[in-house]
């Protein structure tokens, strides 16, 4: 059920930017600068403001739905209590060997420097 809610979601979150980008500017973005004027009713809504409209009420209940769901699917303990409950795992198998020698860790501070060999005089 979840799958489907999402597909649906998902579906509508495109089809709201795409028609939200298909809109007509009309400047002065969240009202602002529009001053008072005779003219200052806003023209009724068109067709592509009433399916905007439509498609972000589908948005939203898509949104609170997949919200119910994930909170009935949910457990009741938190991720903090989980953590000590967890059953150990079994530790990986260490591999045969390597081409590359025992140890591919670099060498620790007890082992010396490989040095060159004195000059003869």
């Amino acid at each position: 059920m979840q799958n489907i809610v999402l597909i649906v979601h998902l579906i509508l979150s495109l089809c709201l930017i795409g028609i939200v980008l298909m809109q007509r500017s009309e400047g002065g973005g969240l009202g602002i600068g529009g001053g008072g004027g005779g003219n200052s009713g806003r023209p009724p809504a068109g067709p592509l403001a009433k399916v905007t409209w439509i498609i972000a009420i589908g948005f939203i209940i898509t949104s609170v739905s997949l919200l119910v769901i994930s909170a009935r699917e949910a457990s009741t303990d938190s991720v903090i209590e989980r953590v000590g409950t967890e059953t150990q795992q079994a530790p990986a198998p260490a591999p045969a060997s390597s081409p590359l020698g025992d140890s591919l860790l670099p060498p620790t501070a007890s082992d010396a420097p490989a040095t060159p060999p004195k000059p003869e005089e």
